[in-house]
């Protein structure tokens, strides 16, 4: 085994470093960074689109950057993410207009000149008032209301009602105004006008990622992630569902503690970036459907009985606190829309983010996580649908598997030599989802895999197979096992196997994919030659190699390559978005409502197409 260093890649302006093999291009390591470049192209060069400057360590211009930029841009690092090569350490400089779902574009059938972020759901006013007196005594309100021009009366909380009387005086009655639509959130002396923050959250079944969005200015000023705590009371929707179900204050138990952990991530937003979390006034949520029920307290229960109602449907707005958030105490929540049963806002939002429903040509968006959720584009319509993958890409129920944290195996590969990555440049300690992938598909390229999932043993190995691979075919339980890494190698002195048990669950959790993506194409009348993009979505997503999981299967293999494209957490876009804009709020509900949701239990060959999904495909042609 040669396990490979990795170099330093940092982007500004959000500060975020990853670190990459030499020879990564830089849109991969900008998406391990989680920022997703444009590239209407698929990446060829054609377009110019995803540009970027890299300010240390740029390596020389390929012809179609010379196409793109002038000798003196070139001179200055400008480079196209899909062309240019990461060769040493560097900073990269990404401008806001080559992100995709960035904050100042959003394109849809609904309102194809949208701009967000002109419409925030909250806003700062500056007012000045004239103070009372004889002939001009006015309830404080109704001034207040007058200076706003408010077009009806201003909402104004009991709490904060008893305190803005002394607040208006001891700001001579000038200062700023916060406002959600016609409600006063707070009065606030002098110009605070430039400081407004929003934090917008993926509620992932397996992790939480927060972000701290300036809803002035629309940057991004800090990220943070963990495990989602849930995880303790089951690893998927379901068994949390009859946690819920079971227990007595199961329910209560599941929503404080996703809702501590979320407010954690919020402390370190806050940390970070410096700012006070009585700066915060809005919070936004994209969550499949049973994770939004959950955060709400919302008894889940009928979601997992037939025909899988939800309590939810339109977007939920509400008092942060309420939820038991520690942020302003007049901060309002917004829960995304959901579509059905098991689609829910984290499919609106990454629908939202990428603009699928505006798409000409039939696309696949694909978010892979715990829960698979898929959606198709096709003649103007939109269907979509969810599958229980499981954990097993992330980490979960493999023998060695961990998530891709710090002394990973991320990825794997075969050049005459076993050569791994490990994250953080580490020994390693166990293998994450895209490793997996990788392994598996370097096991059937050189037929140490059977198509079935069966792992082969020594005296069923191709003849004239390297060594170097016939060494690392053990034996663990008296069943075959592939050695990635020895025990001299690794960080705790056991040796990293990949197990036959280990190979059933990428089984199953490809399977459950790939029947859902062969079924949401025949229910639009495509074939998978026919899509001409995939988009791939979700944190997981962004980490695998598009040749390997069309290897095992869970891509389409009939697909040119290059049609495959990185989206990041479209379900974190989709609730900065919501952060930042009213109409993009207004258009997620227009797309929960557009969507047909497609049941794939009901479906009659689910099972069928299940069973036969399972199987790796033979040859991968792309």
């Amino acid at each position: 085994m040669i396990q490979e260093s990795e170099i330093a890649v940092k982007f500004h302006p959000s500060g975020r470093t990853v670190f990459v093999l030499v020879g990564t291009k830089l849109y991969e390591a900008a998406a391990a960074a989680g920022l997703v470049l444009e590239q209407p192209c698929g990446g060829q060069g054609l377009c110019g689109k995803c540009r970027a400057i890299v300010r240390h360590g740029a390596a020389p211009p390929t012809p179609s950057e010379h196409r793109f930029f002038s000798a003196e841009e070139l001179a200055a690092g400008w480079r196209l993410a899909c062309q240019t090569q990461l060769l040493q350490p560097s900073e990269v400089e990404v401008p806001g207009e080559s992100l995709v779902g960035h904050a100042h574009k959003i394109l849809t059938q609904a309102s194809p000149q949208a701009v967000a972020g002109d419409d925030p759901p909250v806003r700062k006013l500056l007012v000045e008032m004239a103070p009372p007196r004889r002939g001009s005594d006015e309830p404080d309100v109704v001034r207040l209301t007058s200076a706003l021009d408010a077009q009806s009366d201003v909402y104004v909380p009991l709490g904060l009602m008893r305190e803005l009387p002394a607040r208006l005086r001891q700001a001579s009655f000038c200062g700023t105004a916060v406002l959600a639509g016609e409600r006063l959130l707070d009065f606030q002396p002098g110009d605070t006008t430039a400081s407004c923050y929003a934090v917008a959250t993926d509620v992932g079944t397996t992790t939480l990622v927060s972000a701290l969005v300036d809803t002035v200015t629309g940057e991004e000023r800090a990220v943070a992630a963990q495990l989602n705590p849930q995880a303790r009371y089951g690893d998927d929707v379901l068994s949390r569902i009859v946690f819920a179900r079971d227990n007595p204050r199961g329910l209560a138990e599941l929503q404080q503690c996703v809702v501590a952990a979320i407010d954690q991530l919020i402390g370190q937003l806050c940390a970070e970036a410096g700012v006070r979390r009585d700066e915060i006034f809005q919070l936004t949520f994209s969550g499949n459907t049973t994770m939004q029920h959950l955060l709400c307290a919302i008894d889940p229960q009928y979601l997992a009985v037939v025909p899988f109602v939800p309590v939810l449907g339109p977007g939920v707005e509400l008092a942060a606190a309420e939820l038991g958030f520690d942020v302003h105490p007049q901060a309002r929540a917004y829960l995304m829309p959901v579509i059905g049963g098991f689609v829910g806002g984290d499919t609106v939002a990454g629908i939202l983010a990428t603009g699928l429903a505006d798409a000409q040509q039939p696309t696949l968006l694909v978010d892979i996580g715990t829960n698979g959720e898929i959606v198709v584009c096709a003649g103007g319509k939109l269907w979509a649908a969810s599958t229980a993958a499981g954990p097993a890409f992330e980490g979960a129920r493999i023998s060695r598997g961990m998530r891709g944290s710090i002394g990973a195996i991320e990825k794997v590969v075969y050049d005459g030599q076993l050569r791994i990555n490990v994250i953080g440049n580490v020994r390693p300690k166990g293998l994450c989802g895209s490793g997996l992938i990788d392994a598996a598909a370097e096991l059937l390229r050189h037929g140490l895999l059977a198509p079935s999932g069966k792992l082969l043993s020594g005296t069923q190995l191709p003849a004239h197979l390297p060594p170097d691979l016939v060494r690392r075919v053990v034996e663990q339980d008296g069943q075959p096992a592939f050695m990635l890494a020895s025990e001299e190698e690794t960080a705790d002195g056991q040796p990293i196997l990949l197990t036959q048990q280990d190979i059933r669950q990428l089984q199953l959790a490809t399977g459950a994919i790939r029947a859902g993506v062969t079924l949401l194409l025949h229910r639009a009348g495509l074939q998978p030659s026919q899509l001409q993009a995939v988009l791939l979505a979700g944190g997981f997503g962004n980490f695998i190699r598009r040749s390997n999981a069309q290897r095992i299967g869970l891509l389409p293999p009939q697909i040119e390559r290059r049609r495959i494209r990185y989206q990041g957490n479209t379900s974190l876009a989709g609730a900065r978005l919501a952060a930042m804009s009213l109409q993009a709020r207004q258009v997620a509900e227009q797309i929960a409502r557009q969507v047909e949701h497609v049941d794939l239990s009901t479906d009659p060959a689910f099972h069928s197409t299940f069973a036969a999904s399972m199987i790796f495909p033979e040859s991968c042609e792309s």
